[in-house]
């Protein structure tokens, strides 16, 4: 029977049929009950091993195969699908071979050159050939005053150096002399330039080597023989450091597009800060929180000193504290007070004790304490009686309950008698310091209904802690609202418990 031969990609190569021997590529497939398998079987391993070594490339090649080149210097290479690509190395060849993709080398061999492709055209690495002589960066060794060697790299055109890099500074021994250098700098070192005294030399041989730096310099050392740090930086983020006091005359220093930000002295000798640009102007603080982050703080402006966000920043801390603060009146919450005052004229201190003319306040067990209360209470906050019980465990709002279970009391079930409903916020709470839940007992409250309720429907004790219209024998209350959803729910209620 055929067999089919797939590739890596799921392709089909080709089917081999019974007795056969395949050629389609360069190693052969063997069909089913062919009798010579064994040579052809081990040649391919052996192919496969030698990776096709030889001076003619495959000539049935898939993408992906590999091919020894015995000539040409004796390269690896694979096929891309279309043509034989070296794997490693420059492709060699006196023309610009074809085929290359981007940061491919070709080295020419015609002219000893070094080139690399960019996707449309061969780029020049080198050596480059430019007029007669040498014109490249070379690499020298130089001696020293003192015989030891120094690396650098002199720019040569047409064999004459120009420039010279240097890591190291250092004079130039007599023995090696380079025409127009004497002193090599740390960096780069033009020729002809005396660098002992910063100045030019002012030999004869010297005369129309005016060789210089053209165009903008990203630093310099010195500006009219002045340090670059004796000038005021304006570029943007620059900053400009003195090692001794600036001075300004009373007229003081202006900053901003139009100078809105002054700093100066008055007629009266008083210092002045000031921000006199445009209408409502102010003048902001900033400093940097524990973290780093740029915090604006404080504004002075036409109103006064201004908090830049409401609530948030403190005059002094506990342990800075300013003596006396003036003022007409206080705006805001004070932590402390020595009186309070009652009326027009009468400042009362506070007093725990039942005390003439004192303003209550609460001991430390939280009492209050007085001779009388007089005024009569019109409401309470709240709308049901409630009082404590432990429960067996803990309960949702509107939970119908009855004595029982492991605690005091539990969640009803059908039979059950109803004791009252677990209160959301009970208006009098009775032994309100007893351990368990505010059961409501009295008044209106939510309570867990299941099933649709209209106002005015009595609901009777459910299961689970629930109510609902459905007759029973333990009343739980008359539903103040209409509701008609058919699941649990929360419906106000007047409790007849």
């Amino acid at each position: 029977m055929a067999y089919q031969i797939d590739r890596y990609n799921n392709t089909t190569l080709t089917v081999v049929e019974d007795g056969t021997v395949d050629q389609t590529t360069d190693l052969k497939f063997i069909g089913k009950n062919y009798a010579g398998y064994g040579e052809i079987q081990n040649e391919n391993f052996l192919f496969l091993l030698e990776n096709f070594a030889g001076a003619n490339a495959p000539p049935r090649a898939i993408s992906g195969q590999l091919w020894f080149d015995s000539t040409g210097g004796g390269k690896l290479k694979f096929y891309d699908g279309g043509q034989w690509r070296a794997t490693g190395g420059s492709a060699v060849s006196p023309t610009e071979p074809t085929g290359l993709t981007d940061g491919d080398f070709w080295w020419d061999s015609a002219n000893d050159q070094l080139y690399v492709y960019n996707g449309t055209d061969y780029v020049l690495i080198g050596p480059q050939n430019a007029g007669e002589g040498v014109t490249q960066m070379v690499s020298l060794e130089l001696l020293d005053t003192t015989n030891s060697t120094k690396s650098v790299i002199a720019a040569t055109i047409q064999d004459e150096i120009v420039a010279i890099m240097s890591s190291s500074e250092f004079t130039l021994n007599a023995a090696n002399p380079i025409v127009g250098f004497d002193r090599i700098k740390k960096g780069i070192t033009l020729t002809w330039t005396k660098l002992a005294d910063n100045g030019k030399t002012n030999s004869a041989a010297a005369a129309g080597k005016d060789f210089n730096f053209w165009g903008t310099a990203s630093d310099a050392d010195r500006l009219g023989g002045f340090a670059a740090s004796e000038y005021v930086r304006s570029a943007p983020g620059q900053i400009t450091e003195f090692t001794s006091i600036v001075k300004f005359p009373d007229d003081g220093i202006q900053v901003g597009n139009d100078s809105d930000f002054k700093l100066f002295v008055d007629e009266g000798a008083k210092a002045v800060i000031e921000n006199a640009e445009g209408l409502s102007s102010e003048i902001r603080f900033r400093t940097t929180n524990p973290v780093g982050t740029t915090v604006h703080s404080l504004s002075i402006n036409n109103v006064g000193l201004v908090p830049a966000v409401d609530n948030v920043f403190d005059v002094g801390t506990s342990g800075a504290r300013f003596n006396t603060i003036h003022a007409s009146v206080f705006n805001g919450e004070a932590t402390k007070a020595a009186t309070l005052r009652v009326g027009t004229n009468n400042w009362f201190s506070a007093n725990i004790s039942a005390t003439p003319n004192t303003i209550a306040a609460r001991t430390s067990d939280g009492n209050i304490a007085a001779n009388l209360f007089q005024g009569t209470a019109t409401q309470a906050r709240y709308a049901d009686l409630a009082e404590k019980y432990t429960t067996d465990q803990e309960y949702p709002v509107g939970t119908v309950m009855c004595v029982g279970g492991d605690a005091e009391t539990k969640a009803t079930r059908l039979g059950d008698m109803a004791i009252g409903v677990i209160s959301e916020k009970p208006a009098l709470l009775m032994n309100s310091d007893a351990e368990g839940q505010a059961i409501a007992l009295k008044g209106r409250v939510p309570v867990r209904i299941v099933g649709p309720v209209s106002k005015g429907m009595l609901v009777y004790v459910y299961k689970d802690g629930t109510a609902s219209t459905i007759g029973s024998s333990s009343l739980v209350g008359v539903a103040l609202e209409t509701n008609n959803a058919e699941g649990e729910k929360l419906v106000e209620c007047v409790l007849k418990v």
